[in-house]
């Protein structure tokens, strides 16, 4: 196998992770429009440094960085969309409730896994003293 071969063997294993890697977190952020744990700043800064470099991209051959770079293009600008739509607003609403909120007991208490250790800091309800 020649280099330009396994230059372009790696280009294409490298891009696929990348896009692999980076896809849980966009699918998330379509699915639940909860983007509060995002830096606004940061995904602004994303997106002027991927059109920056679109500059340099567009005078390579057209390879596997095209297909990366036309990604993190879209993935960037959609991101910081969907920020500025949904960034500060509550989480969709699932079937099983809010999807990054705790679930609430009737007393107002978070639900706690029963092997949690306790909470020193907060009064035990009636039906934890019994």
């Amino acid at each position: 196998m020649d280099v330009r071969a396994m230059a372009l063997l790696a280009g294409t294993a490298s891009t696929t992770l990348f896009v692999a890697s980076y896809l849980p977190m966009l699918v998330r952020a379509v699915r639940t429009r909860d983007l509060r744990s995002y830096s606004r700043s940061s995904l602004v800064i994303a997106n002027v440094g991927n059109v920056v470099q679109a500059g340099y991209i567009i005078s390579l051959p057209v390879g596997p960085l095209w297909f990366l770079h036309g990604f993190y293009l879209v993935s960037s600008a959609l991101m910081l969309t969907l920020h500025l739509r949904h960034g500060t607003r509550p989480p969709v609403a699932g079937p099983g409730g809010p999807a990054t909120e705790p679930r609430w007991a009737s007393d107002g208490a978070p639900d706690r896994h029963p092997s949690a250790p306790p909470d020193r800091g907060r009064v035990p309800t009636d039906q934890e003293t019994r």
